[in-house]
């Protein structure tokens, strides 16, 4: 069974924000890889690389999500382990849902999940609205 990860993305202001920052990343990086990185190592790795998803928060709204490729363990220069995620680079828009602040990650169920969005689904006019906006509406059931 699939498990993913809901994950803030902090410091982050818009999923072309971290688009960027990933993309100097792999630039980085002499096999092109993309890793996010956190302290601990999930217990569910399995089930999170059959199949599973890095949900991001961006600004308090869960907003896309990008494929769980594999998890690797390490140790630091001061002896501290460490967890890399390998994500694939390419993100799936979703439709925003508001998260609250945590640290770290949580899992999330699929059943849980935001729904991806389609390509090409979003009009003209929510184009140019503010997220946050647009999350509010929808949950007043205006749009």
């Amino acid at each position: 069974m699939t498990v993913h990860l809901l994950r803030m993305a902090v410091r982050i202001e818009s999923i072309a924000h971290l688009s960027e920052i990933q993309a100097e990343r792999m630039a980085s990086t002499k096999g092109k890889r993309l890793f996010t990185y956190t302290r601990n190592v999930p217990r569910q790795t399995d089930k999170l690389i059959d199949g599973g998803s890095i949900y991001w928060v961006v600004k308090h709204l869960i907003r896309v999500r990008q494929k769980i490729i594999g998890i690797e363990q390490g140790t630091n220069d001061e002896g501290r382990k460490f967890c890399a995620i390998e994500l694939e680079p390419h993100h799936t828009l979703l439709e925003p849902r508001r998260q609250k602040a945590f640290q770290g990650w949580r899992y999330l169920k699929p059943e849980d999940a935001p729904i991806d969005l389609p390509a090409g689904a979003v009009s003209a006019v929510a184009a140019d609205m503010p997220p946050e906006m647009k999350a509010e509406l929808r949950e007043l059931g205006l749009i």
